[in-house]
């Protein structure tokens, strides 16, 4: 790639290496090793979610060393930094999961003001674990300065008995343990084997639903986000995601040029169409609000139920993202929606390109079994379902890939936090029938919104995952499966319908219609509203108290800031 020459007047760094009074700033640069060719041009922040707190990340400094190579070989002086992560996995099933949902904001925040106070003027951004992908991407789309976002890669599949495995498959492990019908052998060894090295959840959990979001939405180099972590073809998209994002400087195309309205349509097509994680239904809404576009959960659920479901992938299929991988990766995905007419064609993506010229020389690959043309979907409609109705009315969220039966009609069981809910699945205290209601564990109530993946894993694993229905205003792991609905609005921390149930009330799903009741009168809804108070809130001090306060509903994806509509000055114009 030719390196460019570029006017720094017009670029956020000249703020810091221009000019006499900017001598002592210059200094700092000196004392870092760089010259002064390397000083005066464009300085491109190179952020990755590097940590030792899971596999997830460990692979990610190395890619950032690529990136970089990328940057300077193009004309640009990169910067690296870090940003924090919390993984799911290790945060599951106890206090830890509060911070989840809240990370997502700390590392668009932690991003936005590293680039702010050190006038970087691009930036290449490596994810790998969950709330990191929407986080990256949500720094791109408020920053608005040139941008490149890669996946750090998923996991490879373990080896247990023969069979793939994931570490969902543990986590059902801990239901069939307490089931009697697993031995603490089979646990040790299932344990010991489901997860052999670098790289994130390797089913269509978050992390690779949002990985194909990038991808679908034009926010990634085409092919980035299909190889493994420990691939050494990473290596290569990592340099040129260096090259091309400062080939989007020279060019003038930012983030918001790239996401449009249209854009984030087809990433939401993307994730139905591969039964993608509930998750997406939070993070599109928050990616879009960054950019000052209302794409709301009633706006993606309208997507989800026109998409037909293609792609057989775990939890709800058979194939985790090496299989998807080895057919070709995410590309064979978006050839198979554009031949089948789903995608806007027109989207300009990070290559300066079309989706439709980025797939030009793409041939979906008829001789496999992972994804399906559109024209023979495995099922017609999307494997994600947006719902509404007297108990949600602002919205819900269930995944419906591979379940057969869309309906529930049971008695509510309630429970006012998850840990209460798992005890009582742990001693099989759970009726077949029973529509278990976790509340109180929405994004202001929790706080932090956090995933229920110990429990709903928990009763498959005992066999119950089909017997019973899950509801909450809380979230669900990508790798839950079962008949569990997510995000139910209003919470029950603001008085929200769900907080008023009673144990014994019919509550009434129908994925079909997309609704979700219960079977009480609006006056006997009135009638509870007036004696129900809102518990107070455990944390009164620190990042969690920061939050409640700030937070708005999931269904606008529980963000903290009025977002790019109200903005005034945008920081790549500073």
């Amino acid at each position: 790639m030719v390196s460019r020459t570029f006017d720094k007047n017009k670029l956020p760094s000249r703020h810091v290496t221009e000019g006499p009074s900017r001598a002592p700033h210059r200094s700092y640069y000196y004392a870092m090793g760089l010259t002064e060719e390397q000083i005066h041009r464009p300085l491109v922040g190179v952020v990755s979610a590097w940590n030792e707190a899971a596999p997830c990340n460990i692979s990610l400094m190395r890619q950032a060393q690529s990136a970089k190579k990328g940057v300077n070989e193009a004309g640009g002086t990169p910067r690296e930094f870090c940003t924090i992560t919390v993984t799911d996995g290790i945060a599951m099933g106890h206090q830890g999961m509060k911070s989840s949902l809240v990370s997502r904001e700390v590392i668009a925040d932690s991003i936005e003001l590293t680039m702010r106070g050190h006038c970087y003027d691009a930036f290449v951004g490596i994810a790998g674990c969950d709330k990191s992908l929407p986080g990256v991407m949500m720094a791109q789309l408020r920053l608005n300065v040139a941008s490149v976002f890669m996946y750090g890669g998923s996991i490879m599949p373990g080896r247990f008995k023969g069979k793939d495995v994931t570490v969902v498959d543990v986590f059902e492990g801990v239901g069939m343990h307490a089931a009697g019908r697993m031995t603490d052998e089979e646990l040790h060894d299932l344990e010991c084997h489901a997860c052999p090295g670098a790289g994130a959840c390797g089913g269509q959990f978050t992390a690779n639903t949002m990985a194909c979001v990038s991808e679908a939405i034009g926010l990634a180099l085409p092919g980035s986000a299909g190889a493994p972590a420990p691939d050494t073809s990473r290596d290569y998209y990592a340099l040129e995601s260096g090259k091309a994002v400062m080939r989007l400087l020279a060019d003038g195309i930012r983030p918001r040029d790239i996401a449009t309205r249209k854009a984030f349509e087809n990433a939401a097509i993307i994730v139905a169409a591969t039964g993608g994680s509930t998750n997406a239904a939070l993070h599109l809404p928050a990616m879009a609000h960054e950019a000052g576009i209302k794409f709301d959960l009633f706006d993606v659920a309208e997507i989800f139920k026109r998409t037909p479901y293609i792609a057989d992938l775990k939890p709800g299929g058979k194939y985790v993202a090496k299989d998807v991988y080895d057919i070709g990766g995410v590309q064979q995905i978006m050839k198979a929606l554009l031949d089948g007419g789903l995608l806007h064609e027109d989207c300009i993506t990070v290559t300066g390109k079309t989706i439709k010229q980025n797939l030009e020389g793409v041939k979906f690959n008829f001789d496999q079994k992972v994804v399906y043309p559109v024209s023979n979907p495995i099922t017609p409609t999307g494997g994600v379902v947006g719902l509404k109705g007297s108990l949600a009315p602002e919205g819900a969220i269930v995944k419906v890939a591979g379940m057969k039966v869309l309906q529930f009609r049971g008695p509510a069981r309630c429970f006012d936090c998850e840990e209460d809910a798992f005890a009582a699945v742990e001693k099989n205290l759970i009726k077949d029938g029973e529509v278990i209601v976790i509340r109180y564990e929405g994004p202001q109530g929790g706080p932090g919104m956090r995933e229920m993946l110990s429990t709903t894993a928990a009763l498959y694993g005992q066999g119950n995952g089909e017997k019973v229905a899950l509801i909450t205003d809380g979230r669900f792991s990508g790798g839950t499966r079962g008949f569990c609905i997510g995000h139910v609005g209003p919470e029950a921390a603001v008085g929200g319908p769900i907080a008023l149930l009673k144990d014994g009330d019919i509550i009434v799903i129908d994925a079909e219609k997309g609704s979700l009741d219960v079977e009480l009168s609006d006056a006997e809804l009135a009638s509870r509203r007036k004696v129900w108070k809102a518990p107070r809130n455990m944390y009164q001090s620190g990042v969690l108290r920061k939050y409640a306060n700030q937070v708005g509903p999931a269904y606008a994806g529980a963000v903290t800031h009025p977002g790019g509509a109200e903005e005034l000055m945008c920081y790549a114009d500073i």
